[in-house]
């Protein structure tokens, strides 16, 4: 009996085994993607980014919404609106066996605002092709020339050709490919539609909590964000939070003349100066106390984050400085730590419109960029307690005449919290399944970063789902993301849609 259950076993194993070696593609399969596929991509990447994605503006969501849905329903997918108190979310499955895994993928379908006036284009929702010139300047293309040429380094220049319609349709035309190989994925597949994640997602925590069982996965894959500047192929395994605050300082009712109250009426952007100055000492670390507190790299952490191939002198001939921060003493270092970063500053006038007056407040913006081991809570704490600390007194909105009366010292302050930082280990079984797929796909290994700079709406699904999330970029880090003339570069389309294909056929073990 017991050679029997044993064979039958090993039958069972076998099948499964050439069920997965049959949706393998090989790197040959991945390599040449043929013109007509490529052609039938950018097609659809120009049909996704002429419709206009603000967040704030309904009409914008839904035509997006209608787009996707029809998109993923034509290819077998089915689709569920998950309502919010805000833009709805869209969720598209396809179910293969039960007995593989699931894995849920995030795409973003939501840009930023547009200032027309500063794209070099009529319109940022009308896509146009270019070519650089030998003087680093942009020619325009006539799509026509796609049909007899091709060359990687032509962009797309959109709203959210990078920022993130253009993963969207990298990951629709893989789905294509293996479809018309009539090949399945190696696993089952949902896929969570975001629809305003440049406005924080501020309705996404609540809706994973109440769509837990819609959206359960065994691991979780974010098609969003840049390249390593390398543009070698790149995972990232964490990303951080982000908390902000607004720290308004009162002076005088109204602003005063500064012949007759200078040297008299104490000055709010003075005393907003004098208090952020407080927070941090001149190499750029923060001096309250308590603020990096659980953060320890340890040898292997700082072995990963020194194998990652930046040219920092390049970097800052880049930036146009000379100097860096503290905080640590390499770029990927420093972003294992929180930050508290001014953003913004406002007092009085300046410019054509400047006048002799002490101002009548003072606003500074920070944000706070929290790591996995940062509690937005007690930091927030800490930069009260210390602001308390330099005799301030704490007001809701404007103070009263008689707090006006009896403190010297007045501030508001609120925040908002938006989402935690997550980070998922690089040697787990979704790191390392993604290393191989990429391996795969272009005969290395790709660079592996443990945490990215930027915050995206994650943690609520490791969170609350229990799930391990790792980042696959695929653009250009030089798409201008979040600004004008924002663009993708073809060979990096063209390489996207090789990684999806990867992914999409490479078993998890």
């Amino acid at each position: 009996m017991k050679q029997i259950y044993l064979l039958i076993l090993l039958m069972s194993c076998a099948a499964s085994l050439s069920t997965l070696q049959a949706q393998q593609l090989t790197r040959s399969d991945i390599e040449h993607l043929s013109r007509e596929q490529l052609a039938s991509g950018i097609n659809e990447l120009r049909e996704i980014l002429s419709i206009p994605n603000n967040a704030s503006f309904p009409e914008h969501v839904k035509a997006n919404v209608d787009w996707c849905q029809e998109a993923f329903a034509r290819r077998g997918f089915k689709t569920q609106i998950l309502t919010t108190e805000g833009p709805p979310l869209l969720l598209a499955s396809i179910n293969n066996k039960k007995e593989l895994p699931t894995v849920l993928i995030y795409l973003q379908i939501d840009g930023q605002p547009v200032d027309s006036s500063r794209w070099q284009q009529e319109s940022p929702y009308d896509p146009v092709l270019k070519t650089e010139t030998a003087d680093g300047s942009w020619q325009t293309l006539d799509w026509n020339a796609f049909k007899s040429d091709y060359k990687p380094d032509w962009r797309v220049f959109a709203r959210s050709a990078s920022d993130a319609k253009g993963p969207v349709v990298m990951f629709l035309k893989a789905i294509d490919i293996l479809q018309a190989q009539k090949k399945e994925a190696a696993f089952n597949i949902k896929v969570i539609m975001d629809f305003e994640e440049e406005l924080g997602s501020p309705h996404l925590p609540a809706a994973v909590g109440t769509y837990a069982d819609e959206l359960k996965a065994d691991h979780m894959i974010i098609l969003d964000g840049p390249r390593h500047p390398s543009n070698e192929p790149t995972l990232t395994f964490g990303a951080r939070g982000i908390q902000t605050l607004t720290l308004k300082i009162f002076g005088p009712k109204n602003p005063q003349h500064s012949g007759h109250y200078g040297n008299y009426v104490p000055n709010p952007a003075l005393r907003m100066a004098q208090l952020l100055a407080s927070m941090k000492d001149e190499y750029g670390r923060v001096t309250i106390p308590g603020y990096y507190r659980g953060i320890e790299l340890d040898k292997n952490s700082l072995e990963t984050l020194r194998s990652i191939p930046d040219d920092e002198a390049e970097i800052k001939r880049k930036l146009g400085i000379a100097g860096q921060d503290s905080v640590a003493s390499f770029l990927q270092a420093s972003r294992q730590y929180p930050s508290l970063n001014i953003r913004g500053l406002s007092a009085g006038w300046v410019g054509a419109e400047v006048r002799t007056i002490v101002p009548d407040f003072a606003v500074a913006e920070i944000d706070m960029r929290l790591v996995k081991e940062s509690d937005p809570d007690y930091l927030l704490k800490l930069v009260k307690d210390h602001i308390a600390a330099q005799n301030y007194h704490f007001v809701e909105g404007e103070p009263t005449e008689t707090e006006r009366q009896k403190y010297d010292k007045l501030i508001s302050l609120s925040h908002e919290f938006s989402y935690a930082a997550f980070r998922t280990e690089i040697n787990s079984t979704t790191g390392n399944w993604l290393t191989t797929a990429l391996e795969r796909a272009f005969g290395k290994t790709p660079i592996l970063i443990r945490t990215s700079g930027g915050s995206i709406p994650i943690s609520p699904f490791v969170v609350t789902l229990g799930v391990p999330a790792v980042t696959v970029p695929t653009v250009n880090a030089d798409n201008n993301q979040h600004s004008p003339n924002e663009n993708l570069r073809l060979g990096n389309f063209e390489e996207g849609i090789r990684t999806v294909l990867a992914i999409l056929t490479q078993p998890i073990n």
